[in-house]
């Protein structure tokens, strides 16, 4: 890679890296408020500043064990270039931009990921993957859904089982309260693990250009610009995403909001602590869906769960062939530049 890369061209692309953040936060304020705003605990306007604050104070729970996977775990540092991480963030973008358009809560994680694998490998074949750290993440796409859906599935059980001796407006009114605390868990969580794939993202063209020296870390301005970008983006909303995971996929009441929520955020700190870049609209979907089948099976609208799992299947694929056009593409313009 060109070591002597010129400062407007790094600005430009760490401006595109938090752009993706931004609209990662966009995407997936769905994920964080959903269920508040389908209980009608709180209005949508109120929701997403309750849901910013807590994204962007999440460095100051979580460690950057994260940002360390997206940086050195899923492609080859040595492999990483311009060309590389412009191409991965335009994978990661353009898919955003697709499914934020058509409602449709696919993962903006795994589409970061698709694009620095597109993107890598368009540079140097199936060498440039770190196959141990992507098939970590690759694992996750299955299971953060289903420790989502089982841990709802515990809670609503335990809480039904203590709940059984008061009546349905305690119940509702004490859950309403609590799903303050349960909406902030999974905000924090979100922020925790989502802003850290971007820092990853910075951290890792900082350090290919040689502003981080011998060793690869994370400097305090990228936390603190991720954190705001993805906060930002939150404060944007994302309504029609909103709708789909909080109103079609099942009807919720406060007592399962509270329950999808905090299996969702369980799940998220676990990972996060792990260092893996899970999904959180895969996770939060889960504990939906968990909270409906709990109540009985017909109560999911499974046509419309089944069609965010193929969003699913196909994200990672989808924006890394996005990706792979894109590093090609640069390498033409390049080669046909005077």
């Amino acid at each position: 890679m060109d070591a002597t890369l010129g400062l407007p061209v790094l600005v430009g692309l760490i401006a595109v890296a938090l752009l993706f953040d931004f609209l990662n936060g966009l995407h997936d304020a769905a994920n964080s408020i959903a269920t508040i705003v389908s209980t009608r605990v709180l209005r949508p306007q109120y929701a997403v500043l309750w849901a910013g604050f807590f994204n962007f104070v999440a460095f100051l729970v979580f460690g950057l064990n994260v940002a360390q996977t997206i940086g050195t775990g899923i492609i080859e540092p040595s492999v990483i270039d311009v060309q590389v991480i412009f191409a991965a963030l335009v994978g990661a973008i353009v898919w955003n931009l697709i499914t934020w358009g058509l409602g449709i809560p696919s993962s903006s994680s795994h589409a970061l990921i698709g694009g620095l694998v597109g993107g890598g490998m368009a540079k140097a074949g199936l060498s440039a993957a770190v196959w141990s750290g992507l098939s970590k993440t690759l694992l996750a796409i299955v299971l953060s859904p289903v420790v989502g859906f089982l841990l709802a599935l515990v809670l609503v059980a335990i809480v039904s089982w203590a709940s059984v001796r008061s009546t349905p407006f305690a119940v509702d009114r004490a859950f309403r309260i609590l799903q303050f605390a349960s909406a902030s868990l999974y905000s924090l969580g979100h922020g925790g693990n989502d802003a850290q794939k971007t820092m990853g993202i910075i951290a890792v063209l900082l350090y290919s250009q040689g502003h981080l020296g011998a060793e690869f870390s994370v400097p305090f301005w990228v936390v603190l610009a991720c954190q705001a970008a993805m906060a930002l983006g939150t404060l944007m909303g994302g309504w029609r995403i909103v709708r789909t995971m909080g109103l079609r996929i099942t009807k919720l009441t406060p007592m399962q909001g509270f329950c999808a929520e905090t299996g969702g955020a369980a799940t998220l700190f676990i990972a996060t602590w792990l260092g893996v870049p899970v999904s959180t609209t895969h996770t939060i979907t889960g504990a939906i869906v968990g909270v409906g089948a709990a109540r009985r099976v017909s109560a999911v609208r499974w046509n419309v769960a089944s069609s965010i799992v193929y969003a699913w299947v196909i994200t990672i694929p989808a924006s890394a062939g996005v990706a792979a056009l894109a590093y090609w593409g640069t390498l033409l313009l390049r080669s046909s530049a005077p």
